[in-house]
């Protein structure tokens, strides 16, 4: 930690914690969002429009080349030479994203010893995620050096809509200009990307993702392998045998890899590894990548 940053820490420790959290909003919103009205503040924190005033003005003397204000939008705007104040763990800003993030300070997660939670994800870097929020937000078009497992490192230009968590890593859904459609790209390998202050065209949006708007019932059952399909019953809360899952058709091909569901006909996987069984195998016509999904192909 060089000099700067040390008298840098040191006047936010001068600041009470309640400052700090909305500084730290600031912060975050302009990182994550790429722009921060007096509104938001005031919103967020139920405080008034002087003392909204006051936390901008310390926001911007702490880091003067960090926003600017737009009058036309009446929003402060991120710059591009925006340094975050802040530390943001990546597990807690993708559960705040999801859920809703809350006072803008963000502390890595201690875990339990007695109540462990067995999956691991690979968090993506917080700034790659920034940028794919503030896309997102925007609607604009990214540039982005992406390494896929069939054609290696590649330049792509997307418009993404939306950050997933598809039980294994997260994934961004995005229009992907080079194919003309909407796929999803793994977010951890995303090397780079740069935000072209373009606008998607109104057929890259998400209203237009087709697969992302509808929705699919799954109906799930206990594999007809089972000596005793009763105790999966049990697990998955089955009402006459049966499960029914409404998700986007976008996402159902990840439920069903990831709870390694048998989706083949006649149920054929007899190794054990799925004690689930797809019976409206009809629907697999309204999902995709096939690929992933067990016994689909």
């Amino acid at each position: 930690m060089d000099s700067s940053e040390q008298l840098l820490n040191a006047k936010l420790e001068k600041l009470s914690y309640a400052q700090r959290q909305r500084l730290a909003y600031i912060d975050f919103s302009l990182q994550y969002f790429g722009q921060i009205s007096r509104q938001d503040l005031i919103k967020k924190f139920a405080t008034g429009l002087a003392a909204a005033t006051r936390d901008f003005t310390s926001y911007r003397e702490l880091a003067a080349d960090n926003m600017q204000l737009v009058h036309r939008t009446k929003c402060y705007h991120r710059q591009t030479g925006f340094k975050p104040l802040f530390h943001h763990d990546p597990e807690v800003i993708l559960h705040g994203l999801a859920k809703g993030f809350g006072d803008g300070l963000s502390h890595a997660v201690n875990p339990s010893d007695v109540c462990i939670d067995a999956v691991q994800l690979i968090h993506p870097d917080t700034n790659i995620i920034a940028a794919l929020m503030r896309a997102i937000q925007q609607q604009q078009v990214l540039h982005v050096n992406y390494v896929s497992t069939s054609s290696g490192l590649k330049s792509r230009e997307i418009v993404p809509h939306a950050l997933v968590n598809n039980g294994q890593r997260w994934h961004v859904r995005a229009y992907d200009r080079e194919h003309e459609q909407f796929s999803d790209f793994v977010v951890t390998r995303i090397q780079s990307c740069q935000n072209r202050a373009q606008q998607g065209g109104d057929h890259e949006l998400q209203c237009h993702d087709e697969a992302w708007s509808n929705i699919v019932e799954l109906i799930l059952t206990p594999h007809p392998s089972l000596h005793h399909p009763e105790a999966i019953a049990l697990d998955y809360q089955m009402h006459d045998g049966e499960l029914k899952v409404s998700c986007r058709a976008a996402l159902a091909a990840y439920i069903l890899r990831q709870w390694s569901v048998d989706c083949s006909k006649g149920h054929r996987i007899n190794s054990g590894v799925c004690q689930l069984a797809l019976a409206n195998i009809d629907i697999l016509k309204k999902i995709a990548p096939l690929a992933i999904v067990p016994g689909a192909q």
